[in-house]
């Protein structure tokens, strides 16, 4: 028996670990994964699955997610996409909605001053 009708997430992230961690998670909770270092190889891979949906990185390098929201071609278009990012600012995020995102998730990344560092003892 195939799990081809179980959802299938896609993931384009060119950071290994993100791309890992996310793949561990959502495999652990039964769905199928494909992840892929850019939009370029996601863009040569994409097929339709009928359940399926995309967790596009904004910063990639070449091609960044909101470039490829801007640039997919109209069939992709149908695939839902949640924009993630560890740095945002709202026009990003205005924009990415704009071009189609369902959703964007936007990590904080705690930046602590360099005199409250812990030390070493």
């Amino acid at each position: 028996m195939t799990k081809a009708a179980g959802p299938l997430i896609y993931i384009v992230d060119d950071d290994d670990a993100v791309r890992d961690s996310l793949r561990l998670l959502l495999e652990a909770h039964g769905m199928m994964v494909e992840d892929f270092g850019s939009t370029a190889e996601f863009s040569a891979a994409e097929r339709q699955h009928p359940r399926a949906c995309l967790i596009l990185d904004l910063h990639l390098p070449v091609m960044g997610g909101l470039e490829y929201l801007a640039s997919r071609p109209k069939e992709a278009a149908r695939l839902p996409v949640i924009v993630v990012t560890g740095r945002s600012d709202e026009a990003s995020k205005a924009r990415a909605l704009e071009l189609g995102a369902v959703d964007f998730l936007a990590g904080r990344r705690p930046e602590t001053p360099a005199g409250d560092r812990p030390r070493a003892r």
